[in-house]
């Protein structure tokens, strides 16, 4: 799929967002832009958030119009390709990592986790749980990108135009937050029930096992008891995911790339993208780890509550295999904003640049400057 992103790119005739489309005449004139140069549009700066409240029209290359229906469903597309198949891919990585946390005793560090694994239940043992990783994370990932664009944009248009771009860092923590909150609601049943596949010897092969045990076990509340400690994991982890990655772009392109954004290559851009997914994921691991081991232990004990779980853990025992879920979680949101981004060039979906102060806040500034 990535040559796909790189290809669309490669063979583009937009060099640049605002560029137009230019055709060879067969005399050997000079190339003719296809729209004359009067109706050449001029940028929009700042457009990722000030285009909340003024819908921005489709331009010649996008195929929805920035804020419409389309684009969120589209959006939700690309969180599914990007959180099903990245957290499909690092299930090994995820398997060693729970029975980490819930049974140190036994497992005593990455390495030794996978090796006492394989021994004991040959490689395809660590495929364990693969199949409601890839339905619950595809459905996360449909709520979290897809909802998080409909928030930020919702909530862009509630603080207005120069709020939007002055607290703009608040307005991600609170889009990435509500998204989520739904998110969680959609993975928990299906994070149950890989927990219990991978941490608990001998009580499911897979998710057709997994789900008749559960209920004749525990009910319902089997697949739900582990929601608060969820999001107690997941809400900080997608608000510093978000956050922190849109500042980290913002950052990466004022002062790191040598050149504006629109100077840049579809290929660069996604290079950018990759290296502020990797640094908001380390920072994501660690902010999230003490819940993800209440969740993991949790959903491993019958019976058990979250309040009674971080009693017996411990603040140390709390980050228990925090070495192991940096790897991943640094891979992982990586690779996320990379598909997620590519998803974006590959269907043509409107990525606006990182947000500039607005012209009108501009002049403020300068009518106070210049009165002091």
């Amino acid at each position: 799929m990535f040559s796909n992103f790189f290809e669309t790119a490669k063979n583009s005739p937009f060099r640049t967002p605002f560029s137009l489309p230019r055709v060879q005449c067969d005399d050997g004139a000079p190339a003719k832009p296809l729209i004359p140069a009067a109706a050449e549009p001029s940028p929009v700066l700042g457009r990722e958030i000030a285009a909340a409240a003024t819908p921005t029209p489709v331009s010649h290359k996008d195929s929805c119009e920035f804020g419409s229906s389309k684009y969120f469903a589209l959006c939700g597309i690309g969180g599914i390709l990007s959180c099903g198949t990245t957290h499909t891919f690092v299930v090994p990585l995820d398997l060693v990592k729970c029975r980490l946390q819930v049974d140190p005793a036994k497992y005593k560090n990455l390495i030794h986790g996978f090796k006492v694994t394989i021994a004991e239940e040959g490689a395809r043992g660590l495929a364990k749980g693969w199949f409601p990783t890839l339905l619950g994370y595809s459905a996360q990932g449909l709520c979290k990108f897809g909802l998080y664009e409909v928030f930020k944009v919702k909530y862009a248009e509630l603080l207005g135009e120069e709020n939007s771009y002055l607290y703009r860092t608040t307005l991600y923590l609170l889009a990435s937050a509500s998204a989520e909150f739904f998110a969680d609601i959609a993975l928990a049943p299906f994070e149950a029930a890989k927990v219990k596949i991978q941490t608990v010897p001998g009580f499911a092969d897979n998710f057709r096992q997994a789900v008749p045990k559960m209920l004749k076990e525990e009910g319902v509340n089997a697949f739900y008891k582990g929601l608060v400690p969820l999001w107690m994991r997941q809400i900080p982890y997608t608000m510093m995911k978000f956050a922190c990655f849109e500042r980290t772009v913002e950052l990466l392109y004022k002062y790191v790339v040598p050149k504006p954004r629109a100077d840049c290559s579809k290929g660069e851009q996604l290079i950018v993208t990759f290296a502020a997914g990797y640094i908001a994921g380390v920072f994501c691991a660690i902010v999230s780890h003490p819940a993800d081991v209440v969740v993991s232990k949790l959903n491993q004990t019958k019976g058990a509550s979250a309040l009674g779980v971080a009693k017996s853990l411990g603040f140390r025992g709390m980050w228990n295999g925090l070495t192991p879920r940096i790897i991943m979680i640094g891979t992982l949101t990586a690779l996320q904003w990379f598909i997620y981004d590519g998803v974006k060039v590959a269907l043509g979906i409107p990525r606006p640049p990182p947000p500039e102060m607005p012209a009108s806040l501009k002049a403020k500034l300068a009518k106070q400057e210049g009165g002091k």
